[in-house]
Order: C-alpha cells, then sequence, then structure tokens
C-alpha cells in the first residue's frame, strides 16, 4: 500500500493510492473460504462445493468489495493520520484505463480532495457591535393588557352581531346559479370576522342575526388557505381545486367576547392572590417579563451582525472549483453545474462561517462534555413538563428519559449545537466591544427585516 498526496494548485491537491495483491488477498481467501462452508451447489454437499468453482462465482465480485474497503480506509487513515484537513470529500478521478478485476492484481487510484485554507480569527475591543435593548413601550403595553384580559374575557350569546364577534355559522357550497350542491362541501364552523380579508365582506357579517343567509366567495373572504380548510373540513389541497368557490353561511349563532375588566381580581388570577395589586404594576410586570423575552431575540440580531462582522473582516479562499464539481457529484438529486454556479454563493458564505466558527472554537477552547449534554437535555425535558403542568420527576428518570431522547442523533445534535451557540454567544459579548442601544419592539422588527 502506498499513497502519495501532490499538490496541483493552491488549495487542491491529489491522492493517488497504490494497491497491491498482498493488501487484499488474506481478507479475500478468508471470506471465499467461507463461503464455501456454507455454499449449496448442485451435485455437492454443503461445505464440498470444490474452491474452484466457489472462485469462479464469488471471487471477482469479493475482491472488488475488498479492494474498495481498503481503498477506503486506508485513504481516511492517511488524511486522518497526516492531518489533512479536507474540504467536501475526497473525489475519484476518472482513469484512462477501465480495471480488469479478474486479470488485474494491482491497482492505482486518484483522488482530488479540497483542502482547508490556513487562516486565523482576531476578535478585540476594536471590533464594535450594537447590542439592542428592546423596550416594551405604552403601546406594546396596552396590546399585551389587551390580550390578557381577553384571554380571561367571558363569552356571550348576541342577538344581533358587532365587528370583532364571532358568528357559528351553517356552511354549503353553491353551484353556478346559486343553488346549494347536492353533494358539494357541508359543514358547522365558527367564522371570525377579525379573519375575513375583504373588508366588503367582512361588513355583511356586522347586523347578522340568527337565520341570516349570507352567500359569499370564500376564496376573497380568506386568504389564509390553512384557516380556510378547517372551517370547510377540508385538506389544504382541495382548497385549491374548489368546484366552486360561493358558499352559503346561514348564521345559527352569535358569540361576543366581552374582555375581563383589569382590576384585582384579574391581576390575582394571572400572577397569585395579591402579587400585584395596582394597574401601574400590573403594567411593570408584562413590561419586565416581555423585555427578558427579548434578550433571545437580541441575541440572534448578535450573532447575525458578529456572522457578517467575521465574513466581511476575515479574508480566505477556499477551493471554489473544486467544489463546485463536489457539489454536483454528491448531490442526492441530479443538478447542473450552472444551478450550482447560481446557488453557489450562499453556499460559499455558509461554508466560510462554519470554518471561521470552527476556528473561533479551537481559539477560545469551546467544547461540550457529555455531562454538559445530558444536563442540558435534562433542563429541557423538565421545562416541556412543566409548560404542559405535569409533575417535576426525579434526577434519576429524568437521566432515563434523556439518555433515550439522546440516543437519536438527530435531537443529540440539536442539543450540542445549543450548547456551541450558548458559548459561543458568551464569547462575542465578552470579547467584542458591544454598544449598548434602546430601541422599541416594532423598531427591531422593522430593523430585522432590512437585514
Amino acid at each position: 500500500m502506498k499513497i502519495t498526496q501532490s499538490k496541483i494548485k493552491d488549495l487542491m491537491a491529489t491522492l493517488t493510492v497504490e494497491i497491491v495483491e498482498k493488501d487484499y488477498r488474506e481478507n479475500v481467501d478468508k471470506i471465499l473460504k467461507d463461503y464455501r462452508k456454507t455454499a449449496v451447489m448442485p451435485g455437492f454437499r454443503k461445505g464440498k462445493t470444490p474452491m474452484s468453482i466457489i472462485n469462479k462465482k464469488y471471487k471477482t465480485a469479493v475482491t472488488v468489495e475488498e479492494v474498495n474497503k481498503v481503498l477506503q480506509d486506508e485513504m481516511y487513515k492517511h488524511i486522518t493520520d497526516n492531518k489533512v484537513k479536507v474540504l467536501g470529500s475526497p473525489m475519484p478521478k476518472k482513469s484512462e484505463k477501465a480495471i480488469d478485476w479478474e486479470k488485474d492484481n494491482e491497482f492505482n487510484f486518484e483522488f482530488e480532495i479540497g483542502l482547508a485554507p490556513d487562516f486565523n480569527v482576531k476578535i478585540t475591543k476594536k471590533d464594535k457591535l450594537t447590542y439592542y435593548n428592546i423596550k416594551a413601550n405604552d403601546k406594546l403595553l396596552d396590546q399585551y393588557c389587551n390580550d390578557i384580559a381577553k384571554r380571561y374575557g367571558t363569552m356571550g350569546n348576541m342577538e344581533t352581531s358587532e365587528e370583532g364577534d364571532l358568528v357559528f355559522c351553517n356552511i354549503e357550497q353553491l353551484d353556478v346559479d346559486g343553488n346549494i350542491m347536492e353533494k358539494g362541501i357541508k359543514n358547522e364552523a365558527t367564522v371570525s370576522m377579525d379573519f375575513i380579508a375583504d373588508k366588503k365582506i367582512k361588513k355583511q357579517f356586522v347586523g347578522v342575526k340568527s337565520g341570516d343567509i349570507l352567500k359569499i366567495n370564500v376564496m376573497k373572504a380568506f386568504t389564509n388557505h390553512s384557516d380556510l380548510g378547517a372551517m370547510l373540513n377540508v385538506k389544504h389541497e382541495a382548497i385549491h381545486n374548489l368546484s366552486s368557490e360561493e358558499f352559503q353561511f346561514t348564521v345559527k349563532n352569535i358569540n361576543r367576547l366581552t374582555p375581563a375588566k383589569l382590576d384585582k381580581e384579574l391581576f390575582d388570577k394571572v400572577y397569585g392572590d395579591g402579587n400585584v395589586k395596582t394597574l401601574k404594576a400590573f403594567r411593570a410586570k408584562i413590561k419586565e417579563e416581555a423585555e427578558m423575552s427579548f434578550v433571545a431575540e437580541s441575541d440572534r440580531m448578535l450573532k447575525n451582525d458578529v456572522v457578517s462582522h467575521l465574513l466581511e473582516k476575515t479574508k480566505f479562499d477556499i477551493p471554489d472549483e473544486f467544489l463546485k464539481r463536489w457539489l454536483v457529484q454528491t448531490s442526492e438529486q441530479p443538478i447542473t453545474l450552472e444551478k450550482i454556479e447560481s446557488e453557489y454563493d450562499m453556499y460559499s458564505k455558509s461554508l466560510k462561517w462554519q470554518l471561521i466558527e470552527n476556528k473561533i472554537n479551537e481559539n477560545f477552547d469551546i467544547k461540550i462534555e457529555q455531562e454538559e449534554i445530558l444536563s442540558h437535555a435534562k433542563t429541557l425535558i423538565s421545562g416541556q413538563m412543566m409548560q404542559y403542568g405535569q409533575p417535576v420527576l426525579d434526577d434519576e428518570k429524568l437521566a432515563e428519559i434523556a439518555d433515550s431522547i439522546l440516543k437519536k442523533e438527530e435531537e443529540r445534535k440539536k442539543i450540542i449545537d445549543q450548547l456551541y451557540d450558548q458559548k459561543s454567544l458568551t464569547v462575542y459579548k465578552d470579547n467584542f466591544k458591544l454598544v449598548d442601544k434602546d430601541i422599541s419592539y416594532d423598531d427591531f422588527v422593522k430593523l430585522a427585516s432590512e437585514k
């Protein structure tokens, strides 16, 4: 076995792998002898088939498999042992000479490899970024207070509808002549006026009484097709294939939500008996909770700004030519080089950030230990159980559930990624010069949408 690495150009190299008969022969012979022990051939007892027949039937296929196994094992051992930092995976080069697996006993393989660049990432207090402290202003607090009042409000039946009411209707599909279709869609459902997109149609639902009949175009009235599907009790895809969009709505009853009063009774329901006594204190509590919940959004913005800043600041090349061809070859679905070219900028930025992030983890010694993974999993499980009002489990039971979840590779990776995000965020906050800036929630949302 001989492996030679030679440079093609910057960040690209060729791996030449030479395999001789002694590298694979012993394993091939062993496998063929094992085949003979279990082979059942016409005219021969089990285990007594001549080796010449076994060789004729199986030798070529076994040789191919074992040579490829040796090739893969030794190539990746070379990469690991020599600390070759590759991007993508080795890509086989086409050989001018086809392999004769029945006659050849020595093989030469060539692979192209893309190499990771050598670079460094510097983060100093000269690197200035804005950290947004999102504030809940009076407008937002009014909205939150109204939402809570509605949540704890009471529902009552009304004779005549007003804007914002819930109108319970018998819904029937109409034909082109305006008659109820015998085999058309029929359902009973509550219509929320707040969800009606068309203003003229919304007005039709104001002032109606039980027994009133409305004929409307549902596709005009309800632009959220998922909600429309639920209201008509049909699958989402059926919405786009309606035989008729005209429906008759027969009013059966009207419900109106009366919000709870912003008084001590409500304060006690929300925060416990006697913990909040005045409207001022109630709003202060909501403001505190809201601004705490906004921290996660501020952190996400900081992370995005860090990515943009370091991608701009940290200049290095990657083997673009190799990676484009590698993406074409390894794509699960057939894809053209032209298609790769059109999307490559996004892929390139993503890969560069991955390399930068790995370098940051290395520079700041960011590691994730098994104990941290288990502890984080247990914390997530406990949080979910509290959310759904389930009793808190003891540590042994939590560990058992966590172990079960962590056996799923996808879930384990998700938790590890969360821990890396937490630790890297601490690094950013400690090492960048962060300039605090207060901003309203609405302005923050607008800013985020523009970035």
